[in-house]
C-alpha cells in the first residue's frame, strides 16, 4: 500500500458551514418544518465528524468504513471525509538503541555488539497497514541486521586485509544502514543513520584476544624496525662507497651490516668495540 493524499478543505470554512447548517436547522425547527430541521442537523453532525487537527510533524491517516482513502499531511485544522476514522502517525525523527547482542563474528569469536538507529516514518500508509506495529518492527529488524552484519566480518583483521568491525567502524555502519533500509522499506520507514555504540569481545575470550592483539602489535612493530634497519645499513654502505671513504670487501660489508643491525634492532643500548686488528 502506498500513501496518497486525502480529500480535505480549510477547517475554518468547514466550521462556518457547520454553523450555517445548525442555524438553518434552528430556523426550520422554529418554523415547524421538522424534516428540514432534522436534515440540517444531520448534515451538520456529519461535517463535525470530518473535522480534524494535524499537529506539526504528524499526519492523519483517514479510513472510511475500513477503506484507506488517504492521509492528511499538512498541519492545521481541516475538514476531511465525513464519518471517517483518523489515526495519527508521527513523522518525527526517532532513535532506537539496541541491546548489547552476543554474536559470533565470521571467525567464530564471540563478541558483544550494539548499535543506535536513527529513523523516521516517510509513508504513513505502509507504517500502519503493511506491518502490525512499525515501532516494534523497527526494533526487531534492527537487531536482526546488527547480528547479520556482525557475523559477516571479523572483529579485528590481523592481516590488514579486508574490513573488520573494529578498524572499519564507518564502513560497517554504512553497510548496516543499507541492509536495514532494505528491511524497513516495507514499513514505510527511512533510516537516517546507524552507528555502532558498543563493540567488544565476550568476557570468556577477552583476555586471550587481548594477548593476541598485543602479540600482533609487537610483530608489526618488529617488522617496521627490521625494514628500517636494512634500509639504513644499505644507505651507510652506499654512502661510504660513493664518497670513497674506505674500500670494503665483502667480508667487512657483512661485518658492518651485522653491527648496524644489532645496534638498531636491539632493545638495549649497545657498547662500541674498537677493533684494531683483523676481523679474526
Amino acid at each position: 500500500m502506498k500513501e496518497i493524499k486525502a480529500w480535505k478543505m480549510n477547517g475554518f470554512i468547514g466550521l462556518l458551514a457547520i454553523l450555517v447548517l445548525l442555524g438553518a436547522g434552528v430556523a426550520a425547527g422554529v418554523s415547524t418544518i421538522l424534516w428540514a430541521a432534522a436534515f440540517f442537523w444531520l448534515a451538520a453532525f456529519a461535517l463535525m465528524t470530518g473535522m480534524t487537527v494535524v499537529p506539526p510533524n504528524k499526519t492523519k491517516v483517514v479510513t472510511f468504513f475500513g477503506r484507506y482513502v488517504g492521509s492528511v499531511q499538512d498541519n492545521g485544522i481541516f475538514l476531511t471525509v465525513p464519518l471517517s476514522a483518523r489515526r495519527t502517525v508521527s513523522l518525527r525523527v526517532r532513535n532506537f538503541n539496541s541491546q548489547k547482542l552476543k554474536v559470533n563474528d565470521v571467525e567464530g569469536n564471540p563478541i558483544e555488539i550494539a548499535a543506535v538507529v536513527v529513523f523516521k516514518v516517510v509513508d504513513s500508509a505502509k507504517a500502519l497497514f503493511d506491518v502490525d506495529n512499525y515501532s516494534q518492527f523497527v526494533e526487531i529488524q534492527s537487531e536482526t541486521a546488527v547480528r547479520h552484519i556482525a557475523s559477516q566480518y571479523p572483529y579485528d583483521n590481523f592481516e590488514e586485509k579486508g574490513l573488520s568491525l573494529r578498524s572499519n567502524a564507518a564502513e560497517i555502519s554504512d553497510l548496516l544502514k543499507e541492509e536495514l533500509q532494505n528491511r524497513l522499506t516495507l514499513a514505510g520507514v527511512a533510516v537516517i543513520e546507524t552507528r555502532l555504540t558498543h563493540l567488544a569481545y565476550s568476557t570468556e575470550v577477552a583476555q586471550a584476544m587481548l594477548q593476541r592483539q598485543q602479540a600482533a602489535a609487537i610483530i608489526s612493530a618488529r617488522q617496521k624496525i627490521v625494514e628500517g634497519a636494512v634500509g639504513m645499513a644499505q644507505m651507510a654502505i652506499q654512502r661510504l662507497e660513493e664518497d670513497h671513504v674506505i674500500e670494503l670487501d665483502e667480508e667487512r660489508k657483512v661485518s658492518m651490516v651485522n653491527n648496524l643491525m644489532v645496534a638498531i634492532v636491539s632493545e638495549k643500548g649497545t657498547q662500541p668495540v674498537v677493533n684494531t686488528g683483523s676481523l679474526y
